[in-house]
Formats: structure tokens, sequence, C-alpha cells
């Protein structure tokens, strides 16, 4: 007899709400913890932008570092809009 899956209590829903994140400041001379931080939302180079869960664990990520990390913005958003014609080289981030 082949056993039901159990269901999982995790959402997978693509219509969840997102940010842009931006690495914006070097993590030289930064303690251990911050550099770790950092790398755990998935920067890799500087001026990188990443979208993100809009999510209370990931916007307290960025609140400990705001001296490395800002929000940009929503990937929907009316500014966000705009920058894909500014900054072709983020288009496929943005949209």
């Amino acid at each position: 007899m082949a056993k039901a899956k159990k269901e999982s209590g995790k959402e997978t829903d693509s219509g969840a709400s997102k940010i842009l994140i931006q690495w914006y400041r070097s993590t030289i001379a930064t303690p251990k913890s911050h550099k770790e931080l950092v790398r755990s939302l998935g920067f890799t180079k500087l001026n990188q932008i990443v979208e993100r869960p809009d999510s209370a664990s990931t916007r307290g990520m960025v609140k400990k570092v705001p001296h490395l990390l800002r929000i940009v913005g929503r990937p929907d958003s009316v500014q966000t809009r705009g920058m894909a014609k500014r900054f072709p080289h983020l288009r496929r981030v943005i949209e």
C-alpha cells in the first residue's frame, strides 16, 4: 500500500508580495555576522539587486544592516517600472 503524502504547511504562492533589496556598501571592515547576513540574502556582488519575499524576517535582516543594504522598492510598483528604462541591465530583475 502506498502512503498518502501529507501536505506541508509551507505556502508557495507565486503571487506573494516581493521587495527589491540592493547591496550598496562593501562589507570590508564589518563584523563577520554582517557579512554572513548579506550572503544569506543571496548577494554575491556589490550594487546587486535581488528580489525577496516581503516578510517581517526579510525586513528585519535588512534593518540589521541599513548601512550596507537598502530596500529599493517593489517589482510591481510605479517607481520600479521606470527603472527598467533607466537601467536596462536590471530589466530581468525588475520585470
